[in-house]
């Protein structure tokens, strides 16, 4: 059977971290296109907390190599409060952004409730750059760094909770990335460097429920509970056309739906899965009505799946090796 759940939904419509607006109509759009009740269709508890103060992106000349740097850290302080609060009221936190920089105060969120969570980071990239790494400055791309506090980070988002970092490497899971493999690629090297075990698209798309049982070996090693964002920009931009950031139709390639179902089904049956964040999707991106019916079908489909989470055998899939 499926792992029912009290989830606590938290909108955060907020495009701050964006190279461009329109995830900041995200949270409204999924609540439309009928989150709330195919959840509960589905036997779910679902409370709707409401939204945050979220902020829609505009250009930033004071910081152009981190752009709108102080709303991404409003934002981030009023979504660490939003979880805290949802954890304390004994919610699963179903945090549905906005842009990716939303995760970092979700994490922070689970400091402050005294429940730190490892994170598996469900993305098309891992957003290693820092500032002026990255030539929008758009700070989505930065949010891992900074949750590991990485050389070049700012201190206004290392700082959210408590002294930094608010991960360390062996508390972060790589999944789904489509970073290229024959070429130089700085984030695939800073990934290298930090030892992060990484489950790249490549290995998934040969065995989907392998791949997700081996990452999800490897958060449950990582802490007590763990975290999971979810950018829509890991499926394959011809799958789904959603992503604000979308990776080329081309190789190599994103995941496709069933395959970002899977994954999801395998980390949320643990009892360790201890919350989701929903980031990247522009609604304004829709080719029709029934793309964000379909988004909000693949959600449902991987928070409430039936999976075990366990090998062929009956015993957790291995961890895969860092780097």
């Amino acid at each position: 059977m499926s792992r029912q759940r009290r989830w606590g939904l938290v909108g955060v419509p907020s495009s701050a971290g964006g190279h461009t607006p329109g995830m900041d109509v995200a949270p409204a759009a999924i609540r439309a296109a009928g989150l709330v009740g195919m959840l509960e269709a589905r036997g779910q508890d679902v409370r709707d907390l409401g939204d945050v103060r979220g902020f829609r992106r505009r250009p930033d000349p004071e910081h152009l190599d981190r752009q709108n740097i102080h709303e991404v850290r409003r934002v981030a302080l009023e979504t660490a409060a939003a979880v805290a609060d949802a954890i304390s009221g004994g919610r699963t936190p179903l945090v549905v952004g906005g842009d990716c920089t939303v995760t970092m105060g979700a994490v922070a969120g689970f400091r402050r409730a005294g429940e730190p969570t490892a994170l598996v980071y469900v993305d098309g990239g891992p957003d290693l750059y820092t500032p002026g790494r990255i030539d929008y400055g758009n700070v989505d791309a930065m949010g891992l760094a900074h949750l590991l506090a990485l050389p070049g980070s700012d201190p206004a988002l290392t700082s959210l909770e408590g002294p930094p970092p608010l991960l360390r490497p062996d508390e972060v899971v790589l999944y789904g990335d489509a970073l290229p493999e024959d070429r130089d690629d700085l984030e695939r090297a800073i990934a290298e460097q930090l030892g992060l075990v990484r489950v790249p698209a490549s290995r998934i798309h040969l065995d989907p429920r392998a791949a997700a049982q081996a990452a999800l070996a490897a958060a449950q090693e990582a802490g007590e509970r763990f975290l999971v964002h979810f950018d829509v920009d890991v499926l394959g931009h011809q799958h789904l056309p959603l992503a604000n950031m979308p990776n080329p139709d081309a190789p190599p390639w994103g995941l496709t739906v069933d395959e970002a179902v899977t994954g999801l089904q395998v980390l949320t049956g643990s009892q360790r899965f201890a919350g989701i964040v929903l980031t990247e999707v522009n609604p304004n991106n829709a080719p029709d009505e029934q793309t964000m019916a379909q988004y909000v079908e693949l959600v449902v489909r991987g928070l409430t799946g039936d999976v075990d989470g366990v090998s062929a055998s009956g015993q957790p899939a291995p961890a895969p090796a860092a780097g």
